[in-house]
């Protein structure tokens, strides 16, 4: 039985799942279509925050527009747009369960551009944010086929290093537009900063319409029927949909799809570390969100910069992203190989939640000193406590997003949009109470607030889970 199995091409590592003796199953495609995919989805996970992050460049272009205050700006269209975010990728995910990967991202894709149209072109507030919060709902989809398209196409020991870089991509998104934008509004009208992230996503719909295939494979079938169409019309057929809704009654029905979140969503190998990473990544929206506000703002609340200088500040945490992503890189597979070492060739999925011991002392140091950056209006401390806090989210989301997809690992989509939700409902309250809490007690109270919550909850969640979990995991098994 043993010397049946499919290694690795180093002969190395057990390849698990299995691939099929079937040209068909993306676990057998060459290492260049997998990285094909690899990229596209991850530009495609770029497309939500980036979109939402225009608002933040356009914030006091909008509110002159408008006739209305940034602070109205980014309570009606941010935040909620945010909000929406999280709801979004629950949904798509029951579609994905039923219908296939590429069609449901195919169409959301096609819809989120359709209003994001809409939101460059509106003539009233009421208008915009409508247009701007269904982009983020229909926007939210690759934020959750990520976690599948990467399960679907690469064996468990690639795994942890490519969801390094899909999520590297929506962490990396929401800075982007800010940087790129805020050049360009203080010479244009904030409506090109929305069409040219139209034509960021036209492009990527291009992608997914013309060079992404299906990587749903229903590996629990003994006898797969035969596909009805070749060539170019199975392509189409699948894009749309069709090839999708045929193959829906031997997937999982209704019922169990519109409860499979809830499913996973109580168990506590999986609840506990997702409110941690809630107020992790949560914190982060937040500091994301306000600190145009703080950067931009005339003393004693900020710092006075010009619209240019705002911009370039966004460049710190896009290196920082890059930064987490290489450290991560490396790190999740020493952790794996020292774990799979010491116990005999088997792998817990608890030793992934290590690399959370690293991220939280960054965050506190990063959040500690972008608070008193904030209050003491030090740019030097401001960029350095900003910088120093996205690396530790980085590292931690891998290394949640890695952990919850070994414990459940044939519910990614459930896991992807549960953790998707945690962070967005996570972090669009926070820029609600902000800005006006640090004007009236400080912004390093504020921050050394938040950063406590963190660590109470880290203290509370990750060793517990590390204890308890195999525990957990026997008892509360999917």
């Amino acid at each position: 039985m043993a010397s049946r199995l499919k290694l690795s091409p180093d002969g190395l590592k057990v390849l698990w799942p299995q691939p099929a003796n079937d040209p068909n199953d993306p676990q057998n495609w060459s290492d260049f279509r997998k990285t094909m995919h690899l990229i596209i989805i991850t530009m495609s996970a770029v497309v939500p925050d980036f979109d939402s992050g225009i608002g933040i460049a356009s914030i006091f272009g909008l509110a002159q527009t408008y006739d209305t205050t940034s602070g109205v700006i980014n309570d009606l269209t941010s935040n909620w747009s945010i909000f929406l975010l999280g709801w979004g990728g629950i949904f798509w995910v029951m579609l994905m369960r039923r219908y296939g990967r590429l069609p449901v991202l195919f169409w959301s894709q096609l819809f989120a551009l359709a209003f994001l149209v809409g939101a460059t072109l509106a003539p009233n507030l009421a208008t915009f944010a409508g247009m701007r919060c269904l982009t983020a709902f229909f926007g939210t989809c690759p934020q959750v086929t990520g976690l599948y398209v990467v399960t679907d196409i690469f064996p468990f020991h690639l795994q942890a290093r490519k969801l390094n870089i899909w999520t590297s991509g929506f962490v990396i998104s929401p800075f982007l537009s800010p940087f790129v934008f805020g050049f360009l509004v203080v010479r244009v009208s904030w409506r090109w900063a929305y069409a040219i992230g139209s034509i960021y996503s036209v492009i990527v719909l291009f992608l997914i319409a013309f060079f992404m295939e299906e990587t749903m494979y229903d590996r629990s079938l003994v006898s797969k029927p035969p596909r009805t169409s070749t060539g170019l019309r199975y392509r189409f057929e699948t894009l749309i949909g069709v090839t999708g809704y045929k193959m829906a009654k031997y997937r999982p029905r209704w019922p169990e799809v519109l409860l499979a979140s809830l499913d996973v969503a109580w168990r506590p190998q999986f609840f506990f570390v997702v409110l941690f990473e809630a107020f992790v990544f949560g914190f982060s929206i937040g500091v994301n969100t306000t600190n145009v506000v703080f950067i931009g703002s005339p003393p004693p609340v900020g710092f006075g910069f010009s619209q240019y200088a705002v911009a370039g500040a966004y460049v710190t945490p896009i290196v920082a992203v890059l930064f987490g992503e290489f450290i991560g890189r490396y790190v999740n597979d020493i952790i794996m190989n020292l774990n799979i070492r010491k116990n005999g060739g088997f792998f817990e999925a608890e030793s992934r939640l290590w690399t959370c011991y690293l991220a939280m002392p960054l965050y506190v140091c990063g959040f500690l000193t972008l608070g008193a950056g904030i209050q003491n209006l030090s740019e030097a401390a401001l960029i350095m406590g900003w910088g120093i806090a996205i690396v530790a989210i980085t590292l931690n989301t891998v290394a949640v997003y890695a952990y919850c997809n070994d414990c459940f690992p044939r519910r990614a989509g459930e896991v992807s949009a549960l953790l998707n939700f945690a962070r967005s409902v996570g972090g669009f309250a926070v820029a609600y109470f902000q800005v006006p809490w640090a004007t009236q007690s400080g912004a390093l109270t504020v921050f050394g607030v938040e950063a406590a919550l963190v660590i109470a909850m880290f203290l509370i969640a990750v060793p517990m889970t590390q204890l308890k979990g195999s525990y957990f995991r026997a008892r509360f098994a999917l």
